[in-house]
């Protein structure tokens, strides 16, 4: 119940309550919670108190709303390393899920100049550029915007795109991969993305940018992939 003696504001109580009977299987995915009238009347709190802890918690990914229908408890989010370098379709397989692209485009083009310095190219030098949707168990997860050096990975095609490009690489082309670097930031999704990842068009996503390397220390791709970040969060393990 709420004590209204603790130093800890009371919305953020009952965000704890709701955090527990999620966790103890009392509400379960997908199903949806009291509404904001009858938790008010539970724990005798005001209905603003409650819509403020709710909408912590949607903001958290640990709830969402449908129009009309209700609050529903979400699917729990994806816990993502980001101290390995796998791919998407490696990811998905390793937690049991079913994982998919849809393309949305597959083209030979000459570079813009910031591709060409990410990826040490000259000013001849074409790349693929593939745009793809990532889901997991048909869900839209990610969408990915991919530049490889068509020097690389000659007469490369769309139909070899069905499954991991990383071990496309490796086992047809002979290359070697071996590191990546990569930057993250949050930002309000785009329109055209709010579209392919079927979310609102002021959600929030996760936007990764990550260049890798050949172990003869060779750029061979450049990725933009944006995640949704109510179904990812990303974990580092850091050591002194």
């Amino acid at each position: 119940m709420v004590d209204r003696n603790s130093h800890v504001p009371i919305y953020i109580q009952i965000e704890d309550i709701i955090k527990e009977k999620i966790a103890v299987g009392e509400y379960i995915k997908g199903s949806s919670i009291p509404s904001e009238r009858e938790l008010s009347e539970t724990y005798n709190v005001s209905r603003m108190t409650v819509r403020q802890a709710i909408t912590g918690l949607v903001n958290s990914g640990l709830l969402y709303r449908e129009k009309g229908r209700g609050t529903f408890v979400a699917d729990p989010k994806f816990e993502q390393p980001l101290n390995g370098l796998t791919g998407f379709t490696e990811d998905m397989i390793a937690r049991g899920m079913e994982p998919s692209s849809d393309i949305v485009l597959f083209e030979k083009q000459l570079p813009s100049f910031e591709i060409k310095q990410d990826l040490g190219l000259n000013d001849e030098d074409e790349v693929y550029f593939i745009v793809r949707i990532r889901n997991a168990d048909h869900l839209p997860m990610a969408i990915e915007r991919t530049y490889i050096p068509a020097k690389l990975v000659p007469n490369l095609s769309k139909d070899q795109l069905s499954g991991s490009l990383y071990q496309l690489i490796e086992k047809e082309y002979g290359l070697d991969i071996h590191n990546a670097t990569q930057q993250m930031e949050a930002a309000i999704v785009s329109k055209e993305d709010a579209k392919y990842l079927n979310v609102g068009q002021k959600a929030v996503v996760l936007i990764i940018k990550r260049t890798s390397y050949l172990s003869n220390g060779r750029p061979f791709e450049l990725v933009r992939s944006v995640y949704r970040a109510d179904r990812y969060k990303f974990i580092s393990e850091i050591t002194r």
